[in-house]
């Protein structure tokens, strides 16, 4: 089963929720692929084996056979190469390495290169099943990474997805395929706006989702309000402890500091079981 845990804002707790989730089953597997900022790391403290390079195939145009005219760009859907005066440019930070370019090319000009984009590191300890993606510095097309990630679960376990936040591309391409997503929210107008969005995505890819409140005696009782009528279920409630913001923020999982959650995780996910087999 793949468990992707997501949020529509950053902040919101997700990584807590997915480390704690990982560290309260049996036979799991961690995938952190909040690519651009990774760092459930900091509470599983894994040891990383070689990284393996991503990387997308950037288009080079040979411009002494480029007849300049202008297909390729014509075939671009992220205008990521034009006809500029009398020569054919490549413009890298825009390409998607989709390879559309080369493929429509009369005249083979276009060849294509790898550029590493970024890495994917793997602990495989004893106790620890850990995938981490990291994209490069100034670096922007995340999905290749995630994807790279994603090749890694093992269908012999529970894979637990920890997903970018917002609901953009990198989103899309992390929860494709789970089987179950649980959204991680905040009792705040900004909360409730940003969990409206992420909603509407998990309902787009047809699955299973429940909502987890952080925080949730603070703020305003509006995301419980939304949740019920709109009979979304809310599969964990997480009080505000001054504890564990101090858990965090000096790398302590949550159930780690506070073991007397561990049992609401371990509830959770046989909700998650139940709801999973019902579809």
């Amino acid at each position: 089963m793949i468990i992707s845990i997501a949020s529509g804002k950053g902040g919101t707790g997700k990584t807590t929720i997915s480390t704690s989730l990982f560290l309260s089953i049996d036979n799991a597997q961690l995938l952190d692929c909040d690519v651009e900022e990774p760092n459930a790391h900091i509470f599983i403290k894994p040891e990383f084996n070689s990284p393996e390079s991503v990387h997308l195939l950037i288009p080079e145009v040979d411009q002494n056979k480029c007849t300049l005219c202008g297909e390729c760009q014509k075939n671009c859907a992220f205008n990521a190469i034009a006809v500029v005066g009398k020569s054919t440019m490549v413009f890298e930070d825009l390409c998607h390495g989709c390879g559309v370019c080369s493929y429509v090319c009369p005249v083979n000009a276009i060849t294509e290169a790898e550029k590493e984009i970024g890495v994917v590191e793997t602990s495989r300890q004893s106790d620890i099943d850990f995938i981490r993606g990291t994209l490069n510095i100034g670096e922007n097309i995340a999905p290749p990474i995630i994807n790279a990630v994603k090749k890694k679960i093992n269908k012999s376990k529970t894979a637990i997805i920890d997903a970018p936040p917002g609901t953009s591309c990198p989103v899309i391409t992390a929860m494709d395929g789970s089987d179950y997503c649980v959204l991680v929210t905040e009792p705040t107008p900004f909360g409730l706006n940003d969990l409206k969005l992420a909603v509407q995505v998990v309902k787009k890819l047809e699955i299973p989702f429940g909502v987890v409140i952080n925080r949730f005696d603070l703020g305003n009782d509006e995301t419980e309000k939304f949740c019920d009528d709109n009979n979304i279920p809310v599969i964990m409630r997480i009080p505000f402890m001054k504890d564990i913001a101090k858990a965090y923020s000096s790398g302590i999982p949550l159930i780690t500091a506070k073991p007397e959650l561990k049992p609401l995780f371990i509830e959770m996910f046989e909700t998650i079981k139940k709801q999973v087999n019902n579809k």
